[in-house]
C-alpha cells in the first residue's frame, strides 16, 4: 500500500494542517460567495451586500465561475476544501431562472443541503441612507410564519439560514451589543428578508425603549428547486462527540430558568444528642436533674 499522506516540512505548513484538523469545538463556519458565469448586476450586488453582512467569516470570489450546482457539484466541493468553507451562496442569472441564488452547506466537504431561491425584489445597503452596524456584529434572527414549522423544505431552509447568519458562539451577552436584527417572514409562498438596526432610546426607567430602523439589504425571495440530504445523512451530520455530551449526575436537576437543585440523602439523626450552644440560662437546675435521675437528690442530708 502506498500512503498518500505527507508530513509537513515547515512549521507554517504544520500549523496550517492543525487548523484544518477536526476539533471538539469547531471554529465559526465560514461562507464562500460565488458568482456564476452569467451573473447580472442585481445578483452581483446581492452577493456584495451579504458579504458585507457576513464579514469577517466569508470569502467573496470576484471572478465568474461557470458551474451548475444542481448538475455538477465537484467545483463547489473543490472551492470548499480550498477555502475551508462549509457554507456557500452561489448567484446566477438566465432566461429560465432569472436572478437566482443557491444557498447551501457542506458536510465533510460534500454537499449536504442546497436550496434555490429566486430574487423578486432587492433593496441594497446603498439605497437605504441610514447608519450601519459595524463589521462583525452578531445578528439576532427572527422567523415568522407557520411554514417554517409545518413544511419540511421551509423547516430545512430555516435551519440553513440560522447556520449561515448565526455568527460566532458567545458565552455572555451585553445589552449594547444587541443592535442588529435579521427578520425572515414566510407567507403566501414567498420569503421576505429584512434587516434592521436596533436603537435604544431613553424610557425613564432601567429598561430602554427599543426602536427598529431599516438598514438593508432587503430581499423578496421565492423558493425554486431543493436538494435535501437524506434523514440518515442529516442525522449523521448532527452527531456530537462523546466528550461534548453532558455527563449525567445523580440527584441533580435543573428548572426552566437554569437553577440547579440537588437532593441530599442523610441518615436519621438523634436530635437529643445534638450539641448546642452552652448558655448559663439553659443550665439545668438540681431539681430537674434529680427528676431525670429518678428522684435521688445528689445532696447528702445533714447529720443531726
Amino acid at each position: 500500500l502506498i500512503c498518500c499522506y505527507r508530513k509537513p516540512k515547515t512549521k507554517r505548513a504544520k500549523r496550517f494542517l492543525e487548523k484544518r484538523e477536526p476539533k471538539l469545538k469547531e471554529n465559526t463556519k465560514n461562507a464562500m460567495l460565488i458568482k456564476g458565469g452569467n451573473a447580472n448586476l442585481t445578483v452581483t450586488e446581492v452577493l456584495k451586500d451579504i458579504y458585507a453582512v457576513k464579514k469577517p467569516f466569508a470569502v467573496l470570489y470576484k471572478k465568474k465561475n461557470i458551474t451548475r450546482p444542481f448538475e455538477d457539484q465537484t467545483s463547489l466541493e473543490f472551492f470548499s476544501k480550498k477555502s475551508d468553507c462549509s457554507l456557500f451562496l452561489f448567484g446566477s442569472h438566465n432566461k429560465k431562472r432569472p436572478n437566482n441564488l443557491i444557498i447551501g452547506r457542506m458536510f465533510d466537504y460534500h454537499i449536504l443541503d442546497m436550496i434555490e431561491l429566486g430574487i423578486e425584489k432587492f433593496v441594497s445597503l446603498k439605497d437605504v441612507k441610514n447608519s450601519k452596524c459595524p463589521e462583525g456584529t452578531k445578528p439576532m434572527l427572527i422567523f415568522a410564519g407557520d411554514m417554517f414549522d409545518v413544511n419540511e423544505e421551509y423547516r430545512r431552509l430555516k435551519s440553513l439560514l440560522i447556520d449561515f447568519f448565526r455568527g460566532p458562539s458567545v458565552p455572555n451577552i451585553r445589552l449594547a451589543g444587541l443592535e442588529y436584527v435579521l427578520h425572515f417572514t414566510a407567507v403566501d409562498g414567498k420569503i421576505y428578508m429584512r434587516s434592521y438596526k436596533v436603537l435604544l432610546k431613553k424610557s425613564g426607567c432601567k429598561i430602554p425603549r427599543i426602536e427598529l430602523e431599516e438598514m438593508g439589504p432587503s430581499l423578496d425571495l421565492v423558493m425554486r428547486r431543493t436538494h435535501l440530504a437524506s434523514d440518515d445523512l442529516y442525522k449523521l451530520s448532527l452527531k456530537q462527540p462523546k466528550a461534548l455530551k453532558p455527563k449525567k449526575k445523580k440527584n441533580i436537576s435543573h428548572d426552566v430558568f437554569g437553577t440547579t437543585y440537588g437532593r441530599i440523602h442523610m441518615q436519621k439523626q438523634d436530635l437529643g444528642k445534638l450539641q448546642t450552644r452552652k448558655m448559663k440560662g439553659l443550665k439545668k437546675r438540681p431539681a430537674e436533674k434529680s427528676a431525670e435521675d429518678g428522684g435521688v437528690s445528689p445532696k447528702k442530708s445533714k447529720s443531726a
